[in-house]
């Protein structure tokens, strides 16, 4: 991705060259992001064994998830400057720990305060080892690599959003809801030893304070940014947190038809990634207007036009195409306009992403508790329609100037 490669290449140590392991080591990185990701998003498919067995209603199993998303948001903005003075090796090997022990712990729960606890523990490391990574790629590949690189990193948070679900469903429905969380707690630790093997030596480059990080939001492109990406996110996961319970009452899915449902729309979400990837390297701002749209209108179409399985299949195709570009898109606006600040915009973009995934649960949860369970996917149609209205505005930033250069 050109934009990516232009902004992303000009922040190594001087006279720092990659390591010759670059790319088995970014492959690890983009291991991690998938990971922790998966872990964050992992009781989306899995709500009603969690509450059932945890003796609580759907929207307050639905905390799970929003308690992770708000830990991350709180963790990365300020985990970034904290763990400065700290080998990023070190740090990513210790924060997949966290992870680990989080999600292992959260398999064994014997009531929702264990589980409350074990999702905390699961926020701090993804918060943390998604914001790190981001600015690893350029200090792993030489230069003419670091866009490709950097865009495999991503791929990891990208994947992770459309497949992660799906397969922790599959694995629920094959061996229960607790089986998921050991597979991912294994996964975070087999991650972990790929990481203390594959990454050299990376010393901290530069100090990150956190009144630098705050200040990007007075950038007018990274705020208008961080607002799609609030609504974008938000109006998802108040649908999409109860797509389970939906598809049930809506197309009457049975369990099994479930996972095989949300698969398609994993699938369907790893090629829109890869094709918005593509387009937002172009127009960000174009990108995310046809996201915005497109997830407005299929997510509203789902309680009205998913009565079968064959339809509510198509939505959820389309649903996973859009919403798989959201990550890369949103990503690389922020990117092109920030120019030069990548660690720094990257721990707001975690924050807000993060936040906006609580918030989205949250209000997902009281939708469906107070109003029904297709109340939720209303409430994610509108949201989508407000992000659309906030892409829309003010200048666009397809033309940020490159790295190192003043932007706006």
């Amino acid at each position: 991705m050109a934009q990516i490669e232009e902004i992303s290449d000009t922040t190594g140590t001087p006279g720092q060259q990659p390591t010759a392991h670059g790319w088995p080591a970014v492959a690890a990185v983009a291991s991690a992001t998938f990971t922790v990701v998966t872990s964050e998003m992992l009781p989306v498919g899995l709500l009603t064994p969690i509450g059932d067995a945890l003796d609580v209603t759907g929207g307050t199993a639905g905390l799970t998830l929003t308690v992770t998303g708000l830990v991350g948001a709180v963790s990365a903005p300020l985990l970034t400057p904290l763990l400065g003075r700290f080998d990023r090796r070190t740090v990513l090997c210790a924060l997949m720990a966290v992870q680990a022990v989080g999600n292992l712990l959260a398999a064994w729960s014997a009531d929702f305060a264990v589980m409350t606890a074990a999702r905390v523990l699961v926020g701090i490391g993804m918060g943390g080892v998604w914001a790190i990574a981001a600015g690893l790629a350029v200090r792993l590949v030489p230069p003419e690599s670091v866009g490709p690189a950097t865009s495999l990193v991503f791929g990891g948070i990208a994947v992770a959003s459309v497949l992660g679900v799906p397969a922790g469903t599959y694995v629920g429905e094959l061996l229960g809801w607790r089986a998921a969380f050991v597979t991912v707690g294994a996964l975070a630790l087999l991650v972990l030893i790929a990481l203390a093997v594959l990454l050299p030596r990376l010393p901290a480059e530069q100090e990150v304070r956190l009144g630098g990080v705050l200040r990007l939001s007075g950038n007018p492109r990274v705020r208008r940014g961080l607002a799609v990406v609030a609504l974008l996110v938000t109006g998802h996961f108040a649908a999409y947190t109860y797509v389970r319970p939906v598809l049930e009452e809506v197309s009457g899915a049975s369990a099994g038809m479930i996972g095989v449902l949300l698969l398609v729309y994993g699938l369907a979400g790893v090629a829109g990634n890869f094709a918005s990837g593509a387009g937002a390297a172009r127009s960000p701002r174009a990108t995310l207007l046809l996201i915005s749209a497109v997830l407005a209108v299929t997510v509203a179409l789902v309680p009205l036009l998913g009565g079968s399985v064959p339809a509510a299949g198509v939505l959820l195709a389309v649903w996973g195409l859009s919403y798989g570009g959201v990550s890369v898109s949103t990503q690389t606006w922020l990117l092109t306009s920030a120019p030069g600040a990548r660690e720094g915009v990257s721990a707001l973009f975690v924050g807000v992403f993060n936040g906006a995934i609580a918030l989205g649960s949250l209000l997902g949860g009281l939708a469906a508790d107070g109003i029904g369970t297709t109340a939720a996917l209303w409430l994610g149609a509108g949201l989508a329609a407000a992000a659309l209205t906030a892409a829309a505005s003010g200048t666009s930033p397809d033309r940020t100037r490159a790295a190192g250069t003043p932007g706006d």
